[in-house]
């Protein structure tokens, strides 16, 4: 992958295309899906989209009672415990799958958590690198085997604009020195980005394709982390929490860009790019505001990419992927 394979491929949906929309061609009867955090927002109408198209679809969830109530309607789905915080707890969501599946085409990374105040997890670890990269990083190479089994794979990772806010602080990726959450939450979505470059790197000869993306601006569960009067100084809502900013998508239309990457045959032969608005998104300048779109340099250069993942695999202690 190249900087100049980041170009719109004319897709036939745009910004305002819902699940329904991208998923209604599509007959996934036989597939295998994981979704993480597929029992609430962007997750949950994924799953809703993949199980009605016919997929199998596993949900690993940190609430597994929470996921089940959610998904009491939803026909081929299955709810299994797992932590990304914990990595013992994502090995063990794996020993699950690997006994109820004999390969996997889908592994949809869309849970995560955004401006938190400073947590540490395992061994101080900064908490949204942890959840939001560690944890699926660590998911999908466990899980690569079954995805390699599918001759056909794709796995998808939801990054955000946010990767705009700044690259892999490779000096201080633990924040150590001071804890920024709007920073933190930056550089684990630009993580997001460059696993999806190596990942694709890595296993496009055994058919495993991988893309991240910018879903939209979302009022979801997301922003829990986030008091009342911060969202409303960032203009996404009034006092009353009343979504008002006219560049919302609902969370169908959110979870349209991850269907489209999961599924639509205009990315065959691609791989290793970052989508938004059910289509390959354009290069971003450095100065570039967060809310013009594209994606910046930093958050798909190979050698970045190729950095960060021996950085994870010493740290987190995945099983390697070999080309």
């Amino acid at each position: 992958m190249t900087i100049t394979d980041q170009q719109p491929l004319g897709s036939p949906f745009s910004a305002t295309s819902t699940a329904e929309d991208v998923m209604a061609a599509f007959d996934l009867s036989g597939a295998t899906a994981v979704v993480t955090g597929g029992y609430s927002g962007l997750g949950l109408e994924t799953t809703r989209g993949l199980a009605a198209a016919g997929a199998r679809v596993i949900v690993p969830a940190r609430r597994p009672g929470l996921a089940r109530a959610a998904l009491k309607d939803v026909d081929g789905c299955d709810v299994i415990p797992m932590d990304l915080a914990d990595l013992d707890s994502v090995r063990a969501a794996v020993a699950q799958i690997n006994d109820s599946l004999s390969k996997l085409d889908l592994l949809m990374a869309v849970a995560g958590v955004m401006a938190t105040p400073e947590r540490r997890v395992g061994p101080g670890w900064e908490g949204q690198l942890a959840i939001n990269h560690f944890g699926h990083f660590t998911l999908a190479c466990e899980l690569y085997p079954l995805l390699a089994a599918a001759d056909g794979a794709r796995v998808v990772v939801n990054s955000s604009a946010g990767h705009t806010l700044t690259d892999i602080r490779w000096h201080d990726p633990h924040f150590c020195t001071g804890y920024d959450k709007w920073l933190a939450y930056g550089q684990a979505k630009t993580a997001n980005a460059l696993f999806a470059v190596q990942l694709d790197a890595l296993g496009h000869n055994d058919g495993v394709r991988a893309f991240a993306l910018h879903p939209g601006k979302i009022i979801t569960g997301l922003q829990r982390e986030m008091t009342l009067h911060e969202q409303i100084e960032r203009g996404w809502v009034d006092e009353h929490g009343t979504v008002i900013g006219a560049d919302f998508k609902t969370p169908s239309q959110g979870a349209a860009t991850g269907l489209w990457a999961a599924t639509s045959p205009l990315l065959d032969s691609r791989g290793g790019l970052y989508l938004e608005d059910c289509d390959v998104a354009c290069t971003s300048a450095p100065a570039a505001p967060m809310d013009d779109g594209g994606v910046r340099a930093y958050a798909i250069d190979s050698g970045a990419a190729a950095r960060l993942w021996d950085l994870s695999v010493a740290a987190t202690g995945a099983t390697p992927i070999t080309r």
